[in-house]
């Protein structure tokens, strides 16, 4: 890893050089980064599984359930965390990039500084909210009650999940994509050492996996600012109105960043809401599904940021038969990943509703989901390329859009029609074919960018 001295140094051009996605196999490239950016992601994932495997032992429905409506709630600030983080990393990648060091530790500190206070903010407008946030969600009695007594405890450790996050950003700014990815990776090694003692040892149920929570909260921060202090030259001292000042172009950049973030937990939401009115077995079973899919599919997940260096380098090279290739080749991978992540599924289907205590409804929705329903994800991977390919070629409202639509007019009418005729198992069918429109949609709009772009370059 390159190091930098402490003091401003003003960058010098130089020719231009074509990186190595410009050459050689792309769909290689596609996979080697795909499946080595998906390990940190996946890692966010694996934890809230952790936690709700270990609540399943307990085998009361109620508070399966009540982890199902909670994860509705924090996958708003998680959504909120990720947009922020965007916009650091950013800011701070263009000071390395200039070689900057004080400028890019004095971006660092802001960003932490504002992410703190904002997810501090954040966090106490959503705990004052929780018991309408709880009620629109449809949890209702005992369910209700124990969603809230785990919210308004895991719900202030926010800022610090929030800490952890742009502190990952910031190392991946900085190149160091391996200590980027054990920010995440201890955090989930803590909850599982946590949770089985706190939940089951000590039988404090919801409280205990809260109180993990934020064992794992704490972990995620601490591993995320260590090595930006041990290896990045630490913290600056910004003022008052530095920090100030520093929020407009911070936001400018994270704010469509979280718009776009925030369509997912808006279409679970609702996914949730509808789900509700079959009793706690369904909402138990829609929150194993909804967990075990960023789990299996962590590679699709990652697959949007990590193909965009490739889409760039060649964008820059003025390679679009690349560009137009990635776009291609991207989707062929999505599908294999799918394909055979499916199938693995399917042969698990058992062992997973085993792990899970699930019985009646909850496992007949895990068995859904594991093996055909999973297989339609390759719509939503769909997406992610096409959005990544417009992100990298100036169509970033474009997937804003888009993601928008799928998770609104994409979900919305699909799962209800469906979950009037096939109850709580059409509701999750609906959710997942609305997603056949849009990625399809989504695609089409892409290979427009591409043609546009072409077109224009060669003008």
């Amino acid at each position: 890893m390159e190091s930098f001295e402490e003091t401003s140094v003003t960058p010098v051009a130089k020719a231009p050089v074509q990186g190595k996605f410009v050459t050689g196999n792309l769909f290689r490239h596609i996979a080697v980064m795909s499946l080595t950016s998906s390990v940190g992601l996946m890692a966010i994932f694996v934890v809230d599984l952790i936690n709700l495997l270990y609540i399943s032992w307990l085998q009361d429905p109620v508070k399966t359930a009540a982890i199902g409506y909670a994860g509705a709630v924090l996958f708003f600030t998680t959504a909120f965390g990720i947009g922020l983080s965007v916009g650091v990393s950013a800011l701070v990648s263009r000071a390395v990039g200039a070689r900057d060091l004080a400028l890019a530790r004095q971006r660092t500190t802001e960003g932490l500084l504002l992410g703190a206070g904002f997810g501090a903010a954040f966090a106490a407008l959503v705990w004052l909210a929780l018991p309408p946030i709880v009620g629109l969600l449809g949890a209702e009695g005992a369910t209700a009650e124990e969603t809230l007594h785990y919210l308004r405890i895991i719900i202030p450790s926010q800022p610090l999940l929030m800490v952890g996050m742009i502190g990952a950003g910031v190392l991946r700014a900085h190149g160091d994509a391996r200590r980027s990815m054990m920010v995440t990776v201890w955090g989930a090694v803590v909850l599982a050492a946590l949770d089985p003692v706190l939940i089951l040892w000590a039988d404090l149920g919801l409280t205990g996996a809260a109180l993990a929570g934020w064992g794992s909260r704490a972990a995620i921060a601490g591993m995320a600012l260590w090595p930006i202090w041990r290896h990045y030259g630490g913290f600056g001292r910004p003022s008052g109105a530095s920090v100030v000042a520093a929020a407009a172009p911070l936001f400018a950049i994270s704010g469509p960043a979280i718009l776009t973030q925030l369509a997912t937990p808006v279409g679970q939401a609702v996914v949730t809401r509808m789900v509700a009115g079959y009793g706690e077995a369904a909402v138990a079973g829609m929150a194993i599904a909804g967990r075990l899919t960023p789990v299996a599919f962590g590679i699709i997940f990652a697959l949007s940021s990590a193909v965009g260096p490739i889409i760039g380098q060649n964008l820059g090279a003025g390679k679009m038969d690349r560009v137009r290739r990635t776009l291609r080749e991207s989707i062929l991978f999505s599908g294999i990943v799918i394909v055979v992540m499916s199938a693995v599924l399917f042969a698990a289907r058992g062992a997973i509703a085993d792990a899970f205590q699930a019985q009646g409804l909850t496992r007949d929705l895990i068995y859904l989901f594991c093996g055909p329903l999973s297989l339609l994800f390759f719509f939503n991977g769909m997406i992610f390329v096409a959005n990544a390919v417009c992100n990298n070629l100036g169509a970033a409202m474009q997937s804003t859009m888009v993601n928008w639509g799928r998770h609104t007019i994409g979900t919305v009418p699909f799962a209800w029609a469906f979950g009037l005729w096939w109850g709580a198992p059409g509701v999750l069918v609906g959710q997942a074919v609305g997603g056949i429109l849009f990625g399809v949609l989504a695609v089409w709009l892409a290979l427009r960018v591409v043609d546009r772009v072409t077109q224009t370059r060669a003008a």
